[in-house]
């Protein structure tokens, strides 16, 4: 099925950019200096989606109610905003997809659990000019599955639901676009399995921007 519309919103890690080298160093960098265990990149893989606090409640033993809890995140937030590139990269045929989708009259946008300035930084870094508005977490806004950061991105954009596509990895993007009441494309490349998203209710998966192209770029623009 081709969707028809003039506006793009994806998600950041795990659909546009494999952040999981930098996530899961940043992790335990953290976990070291507070002596806690360290978690291999598959696990954190499982525990990213839900915003970077999330993540560390994952993280740290007994989570939020550890004592050392709120030292041991604000490390880990110092030490990623000064490493989220180290390893960090767009997937393959990620910036050439954005940048024809671009030309063909798209207007494109990120939201993301991640903290704002983050999401904004990576996106300068990797897809500028292509993203027009980025939007990550930030305090009055709630993150997904709630359907603001996505809302935030179309008034940015001066788009309406029906114009918009939600292009996402994870069960977290599904429910987001179910909320904001637009359609959803997941990408088997990301952060969560093929059969993982069928489970939780993906109606269309795509394996390459190649089908992305095909479904979001051709016939129209």
């Amino acid at each position: 099925m081709k969707h028809n519309v003039d506006t793009i919103i994806f998600d950041l890690d795990g659909t546009l950019l494999d952040t999981l080298d930098d996530l899961t160093n940043s992790v335990n960098h953290a976990m070291g200096r507070f002596g806690f265990p360290a978690h291999s990149r598959d696990a954190v893989r499982q525990m990213v989606g839900n915003g970077v606090a999330a993540l560390m409640e994952k993280a740290v033993p007994e989570g939020r109610s550890h004592p050392q809890f709120d030292e041991c995140f604000a490390d880990f937030r110092e030490y990623y905003s000064l490493h989220k590139a180290d390893c960090t990269k767009p997937f393959p045929g990620i910036p050439e997809f954005l940048r024809d989708a671009s030309k063909a009259g798209r207007k494109l946008a990120v939201v993301s659990n991640k903290f704002d300035l983050a999401v904004k930084g990576l996106c300068q870094d990797f897809f500028s000019p292509y993203i027009l508005a980025a939007v990550g977490e930030s305090a009055g806004v709630a993150r997904k599955p709630a359907p603001d950061t996505v809302f935030a991105a179309m008034d940015a954009l001066g788009s309406s639901p029906g114009q918009c596509i939600y292009v996402g990895d994870s069960e977290v993007d599904i429910a987001t676009a179910r909320n904001a009441k637009i359609p959803c494309i997941c990408v088997s490349w990301g952060f969560r399995s093929r059969d993982f998203l069928i489970s939780q209710g993906a109606e269309q998966i795509v394996d390459h921007t190649d089908e992305l192209r095909t479904l979001l770029l051709q016939g129209k623009g």
